[in-house]
This record gives C-alpha cells, sequence and structure tokens, in this order.
C-alpha cells in the first residue's frame, strides 16, 4: 500500500474503504444491470429468460479467472480464506442453503438485494436488513449458537487438504491448482456467455465484469492489507449475510469496536444503489401497505439470516466469493439455494395443489 495511504488511514480503514469500492460496483450493477439472484431463478422458471442466469455464470466465470490469477502470481493465499480453510460439511450447506433460497422467495430479495432495493427508497427493504442481520447473529453468537454449534460445530482444517475443488482434483491429478481453476473458470465463462440473449445484451457482460471485479479486488486487497499492515486484519471478499449484523452492531457501537470490511461492504452497495437509482430516475420512497406482506417479508428475512449462518454465506458470499475459490462448498449451496428459492415462488405463485 503507498505510505501516503497508510499514513492517512489505519489497516481497518483501509480495508473499509476497499469494502466501499467493491460494494459500489456491486450496488451500481444491481439497479443498473438489474443484477439479482431472485430475479435471474424467476426469469429462467416463469418468464421464459435465462439472461441474468447467465449473468451470473458469466461473473462466477471471471471471478475464477481473477482469483486464480491472484494466486498464480503469488499475490493471494486462498487458504486464508474462511471457505477453504474450514472443513465442508454437506449437509450445512444443503440445509442452509434450503433455508436461505425459501427465506429469499418469501421476502422477495436476498440481503444483498434489500441493501440495494434500499438504496432505491424501498423502505420495506430496511425491515428486512434488520431482521436478517438481527437473525444472522442470533444464529452465528447469540441464544442459538450453542444449538448451531452442537449440530453445525464450524472445525477449522489442520492437516488435511483445503476444502476447494481444485485443491482436491491437483492431488488426485498431481497438478497445480492454478491450470485447474483456469480451466473451470474458463468453461463456466464460455457455457454462460454463448447464447443467443446474450448476443443481444451484450451489456450484461460488461455488468459482471464489474461484480468480478468487487469480488477479486476484495481477495487482493485484504490479502496484501494482512501481509504488509500491522492490524490484525482478515482476508475476505464480499458477502452480505453476517455482515449486516456486523454493520448494525458498528453502527451502535462505533465507538467500541474498528470499522471493518463488511460495514465499508454493505455501505458501499447502499450508495452505489443510491446513486443507480438517481441515474435511472428511479429513486422513490416506498412502504408496505399490507400487513400480511410485511409478515411474509420478515419471517423469510429470519430463515434466511438462519440459513446464511448454516451455510457459511449467502447468493454472494457462497455463489460468488466462496465459488471463485472453488470452494466445496459453494456449488453445492448455490444449487440448494436454487431448489428453495424454487420451491418458495411456486408456492407464491402457482400454490401447491395438485393439477386437476
Amino acid at each position: 500500500m503507498p505510505e501516503a495511504l497508510s499514513d492517512l488511514f489505519s489497516d481497518t480503514h483501509l480495508t473499509a474503504l476497499l469494502g466501499l469500492f467493491g460494494g459500489v460496483l456491486l450496488g451500481l450493477t444491481a439497479r443498473l444491470g438489474r443484477f439479482c439472484t431472485l430475479g435471474a431463478i424467476e426469469d429462467l422458471l416463469y418468464g421464459g429468460s435465462s439472461l441474468r442466469m447467465r449473468m451470473w455464470g458469466m461473473a462466477i466465470g471471471m471471478a475464477i479467472l481473477g482469483s486464480f490469477g491472484l494466486i498464480a502470481l503469488g499475490w493471494f493465499d486462498p487458504v486464508q480464506s474462511q471457505y477453504l480453510a474450514i472443513r465442508w460439511m454437506p449437509l450445512a450447506s444443503i440445509t442452509g442453503g434450503l433455508l436461505f433460497g425459501y427465506g429469499m422467495a418469501l421476502s422477495g430479495m436476498c440481503g444483498y438485494g434489500a441493501i440495494a432495493r434500499l438504496g432505491g427508497g424501498d423502505l420495506r427493504s430496511f425491515v428486512i436488513v434488520l431482521v436478517m442481520g438481527v437473525s444472522t447473529f442470533v444464529v452465528l453468537s447469540g441464544p442459538l449458537a450453542p444449538f448451531r454449534n452442537l449440530i453445525f460445530f464450524q472445525d477449522p482444517i489442520t492437516n488435511d487438504l483445503p476444502a476447494g475443488i481444485a485443491h482436491h482434483l491437483a492431488d488426485q491429478l498431481g497438478q497445480a491448482i492454478t491450470p485447474i481453476g483456469f480451466a473451470i473458470g474458463g468453461a463456466i465463462l464460455l457455457f454462460s456467455i454463448l447464447g443467443r440473449e446474450v448476443r443481444e445484451a451484450p451489456a450484461a457482460v460488461g455488468w459482471a465484469a464489474l461484480v468480478a471485479i468487487a469480488i477479486v479486488s476484495g481477495w487482493a486487497g485484504s490479502s496484501y492489507i494482512a501481509r504488509t499492515g500491522f492490524d490484525a486484519v482478515p482476508v475476505v471478499s464480499h458477502s452480505f449475510s453476517a455482515p449486516l449484523g456486523e454493520t448494525i452492531m458498528w453502527t451502535m457501537t462505533g465507538s467500541l469496536r474498528p470499522i471493518s470490511f463488511a460495514v465499508g461492504s454493505v455501505s458501499g452497495v447502499w450508495l452505489g444503489a443510491f446513486i443507480g437509482s438517481l441515474i435511472k430516475g428511479h429513486f422513490r420512497w416506498e412502504a408496505c401497505d399490507d400487513p400480511r406482506e410485511l409478515r411474509r417479508q420478515i419471517i423469510g428475512a429470519a430463515i434466511m439470516g438462519t440459513g446464511a449462518v448454516l451455510a457459511m454465506g449467502c447468493t454472494i458470499g457462497q455463489g460468488l466469493s466462496a465459488f471463485s475459490l472453488l470452494s466445496l462448498s459453494a456449488p453445492v449451496t448455490f444449487l440448494s439455494i436454487f431448489a428453495g428459492a424454487a420451491l418458495g415462488l411456486r408456492q407464491l405463485i402457482t400454490g401447491f395443489r395438485r393439477a386437476a
């Protein structure tokens, strides 16, 4: 980090600025590029369009290529991230993913989407942000933490292989992890980008690239600060489950705890979405007129927070940050989120009545 910056800011302030940078990109992409997990799933299942799902695939492929590029250059050790350092529990990924996806469908948005909508003036999403942030901490370190630890204890890996697909394949094939990562990332990107819908909407590639830049910059920047700084800074990238609770706690007790990447990331998404809504002319205050809808959204947000803790991440945390490192948990969690969201959407749109 340049000396001028290190003189002006502490390591924790630098990580918050790093989170702010990537968060702004993600917020702009949500508002201007319509980058949304639930929207992508709904378009695919009920709208006859795979464009937004292809955007997710392109973002994942580019993020994998970028992250493994950092690894190849020796600028980043993926084992420093929690996604590869914690022993993978398939049941936790499946259970947490299903809960998160179902809660996301009930709420009508995930944590990332709620922050982005809040940036556009949607006060309903403010309730979702608060409930999801609190429920996450209730399960993570609050009253329900002992029960979570009893069933899904997050055990750090010591002598075994890191919990990564590339690491396990490299061990089996006797190859380095970076060529495997490049091959998988390239295949995902190629599969996602080849299609009529992408050709007709080439801007989708650019929005996906911005998302990938946000994820990769998080790994690169936090790794550099942790390696060269003096404070104990975790190596992280973007996620919007526990960071919501962390941001709420920092807002209330900022003088007692240092600012973090998470606070910068959440603030950045809100700021980017606010700017994007002004650019599009879409900013307007909205509230919930139907108490039944609000009740459903609150229940969904609480379920999302619980699921995110069990799965160790949300649509962004597991679906992009963990996926960019080819964590064993990422594809299983993402597919489980998809299945849970599909179940929730079916309940809301068509119900579970048996066809006549």
